[in-house]
């Protein structure tokens, strides 16, 4: 439909060229909106990915101060027990060479308690004995001795 003024929009194949411009500028204006309004939800998207982004950033850097501190906490730990560990060792070399000293030493008397307690030269029908120690010395004992019994509880203090 045609109107004497001109100003009204037709749809029709036969309108005036004035009319289709002013029908696709507005659907240029539909297309220019829709394009603003997918930009903008581009941008929020955007700026809500750098958001998550910076948030799972900020959460790893926590999350690696807190393992830099655990880390620290165990290498610690480590050092304690290790020290702990060496003080041990050195106490029991010590108490193994305290050990040993203690058996040969118990050895030796069970010798000599042996050695005195073995049939000797009859002085009168006393029974002597003469035991050597080495480097001339030399013990006579009357008496016939037992053998010294070991047993744990001797090499705790």
């Amino acid at each position: 439909m045609a109107s004497s003024s001109g100003n009204s929009i037709s749809n029709s194949p036969g309108s005036s060229p004035q009319h289709q411009n002013t029908g696709s500028e507005h659907v240029q204006q539909l297309m220019d909106q829709r394009k603003r309004k997918r930009k903008e939800s581009n941008r929020e998207s955007a700026r809500r990915s750098r958001m998550r982004k910076q948030k799972h950033l900020d959460d790893l850097v926590a999350q690696i101060t807190e393992l830099k501190n655990d880390n620290n906490q165990i290498q610690t730990s480590i050092g304690f027990t290790t020290q702990h560990y060496m003080n041990i060792e050195a106490e029991n070399s010590v108490l193994m060479a305290q050990m040993m000293e203690l058996s040969q030493r118990l050895e030796s008397l069970n010798q000599i308690l042996d050695h005195i307690n073995s049939p000797t030269t009859c002085n009168g029908g006393n029974e002597t004995e003469a035991i050597e120690f080495g480097h001339g010395r030399t013990f006579t004992s009357p008496f016939k001795q037992q053998p010294i019994m070991a047993s744990s509880d001797i090499f705790q203090y």
